[in-house]
């Protein structure tokens, strides 16, 4: 009797074998077609934000740009970018390199290594150098976006030719913005150790002190704030109604010291600060030096605004309202001078 004969064992086809590697170079391929395919839409996105700029009154341009990064991030570099409004004003740098995830395409972080410029409506430029100079950009279709700007060691120089900078330098520079509910906008601005220069209001109330300044506000109708250019902007978010309410500023320069915890401010038709201030000043009569501006208030007019300081103080410190009326500034029933333009 003869034994039935075993089938011969099958060998797996080797096409088994082979298959993990051809799914990973399928994804290989597919990612490296959807990055560049996201290559071409972060392009895309700046030319299409530059022609929407122009519209409302800003030009946005730039000499070179490159990405690179693949395969897990996006790094943008654009060689000279400039953004200039329709007044004067403007800003430029040498070199701008940004970088962003690709799972997270709208969150930027923005650096200039070689500093910025500052382009003046009137004055000419001024050269910013810094330790560190950068920014973080998000939520781009926000009103506002959400950005924060930080500076370090920062120097401001104005080039032969331009006139002096009024700010010289700061130890910090920090600037932020974000997005709230019932179309709100905060906006944060801090200036740690600035030095002041020329004649005008700040110096004077400083002197060769160094600045701080702390300002943090909250403004309604944030989507109104469009151009053309800045005047523009913030005439149509005047005549739309919005307003700036002040939850805490301060200004401090060796023994001075201005503060205040509330505040509600807009802007009238001559494009003037209309609105109300709740101010402590410390030692009080250098708050006529502020509030009068580069206008020198007439004698018996600075006695008039002395007396109310003086009733108003108590040991070194005034407690004051200082109303922004008809183009005016005015310290209780004393005009002092006009009310600061905005634009």
């Amino acid at each position: 009797m003869t034994l039935p004969e075993n089938a011969p064992t099958r060998k797996p086809r080797r096409i088994w074998l082979y298959a993990p590697f051809v799914v990973l170079l399928l994804a290989i391929a597919a990612w490296t077609v959807g990055w560049n395919a996201m290559r071409q839409q972060v392009f895309q996105r700046m030319d299409d934000y530059a022609r929407a700029s122009a519209e409302g009154g800003y030009r946005i341009d730039w000499k070179s740009r490159s990405l690179s990064g693949f395969p897990f991030r996006l790094d943008l570099d654009v060689v000279a970018p400039r953004v200039t409004e329709t007044s004067g004003w403007g800003l430029s740098a040498p070199r701008l390199k940004a970088e962003a995830f690709v799972f997270s395409a709208d969150h930027w972080i923005i650096v200039a290594p070689d500093g910025a410029t500052l382009l003046r409506r009137v004055g000419g430029p001024v050269t910013i150098v810094a330790k560190a100079l950068r920014a973080s950009l998000s939520d781009t279709a926000a009103h506002p976006a959400r950005i924060s700007v930080e500076g370090l060691g920062l120097t401001f120089t104005a080039p032969p030719g331009s006139a002096p900078s009024a700010l010289t330098g700061s130890t910090e520079l920090h600037i932020h913005t974000k997005a709230g509910p019932a179309d709100q906008g905060a906006v944060y601005l801090e200036l740690d150790d600035a030095r002041v220069a020329g004649s005008g209001p700040l110096a004077v109330l400083a002197g060769p002190a160094p600045v701080t300044l702390k300002a943090d506000a909250i403004f309604t109708h944030a989507s109104a704030l469009t151009g053309p250019g800045i005047a523009g902007a913030l005439r149509r978010w005047s005549q739309a109604g919005g307003g700036l309410t002040i939850r805490a500023l301060s200004l401090q320069a060796a023994g001075t010291r201005l503060e205040t915890r509330s505040g509600d401010l807009t802007i009238d038709g001559g494009g003037r600060l209309k609105g109300r201030l709740d101010l402590t000043a410390k030692p009080g009569h250098k708050l006529l030096a502020l509030l009068a501006g580069r206008d020198a208030p007439q004698p018996q007019t600075l006695r008039a605004a002395e007396a109310v300081l003086a009733a108003r103080t108590t040991g070194d410190t005034a407690t004051v309202t200082v109303d922004f009326q008809a183009g005016q500034t005015t310290l209780g029933p004393v005009g002092v001078g006009a009310a600061p333009r905005v634009y």
